[in-house]
């Protein structure tokens, strides 16, 4: 994954139905995501570091590029609450499923590396 280019996986380019570009330049990405309860987006990346904050929240299970799980947040006992402001490392390839009953709703602000 090459910081400077997201390439085919990235997930504007990858998960369209679920990614949305708010505003971009040559620091930062913005982005706004939604994914509805029993939908899983496509195999993507996000390939920056940066802040996410969470407009309405569900349980998901994120899976890597060969379908394993790396984190069900069921198991886990975490609880995404919005308003909650978090900070996400750069994510190589995964899918991830909305398994709760509300709409996974975020947007997210990509610190260009580089």
């Amino acid at each position: 994954m090459n910081p400077d280019q997201p390439g085919p996986f990235d997930a504007l380019v990858a998960a369209p139905n679920h990614h949305r570009l708010a505003f971009e330049n040559d620091r930062v990405r913005v982005l706004e995501t939604m994914i509805m309860p029993g939908d899983t987006t496509p195999m993507h990346t996000h390939c920056w570091p940066g802040t996410i904050y969470i407009l309405s929240g569900s349980d998901f299970v994120r899976r890597d590029e060969f379908g394993n799980m790396v984190l069900d947040t069921r198991e886990m006992g975490i609880v995404i609450s919005p308003g909650e402001a978090r900070w996400s490392g750069p994510l190589g390839l995964h899918t991830l499923e909305n398994v709760g009953d509300t709409p996974i709703h975020i947007i997210s602000t990509e610190l260009k590396m580089g």
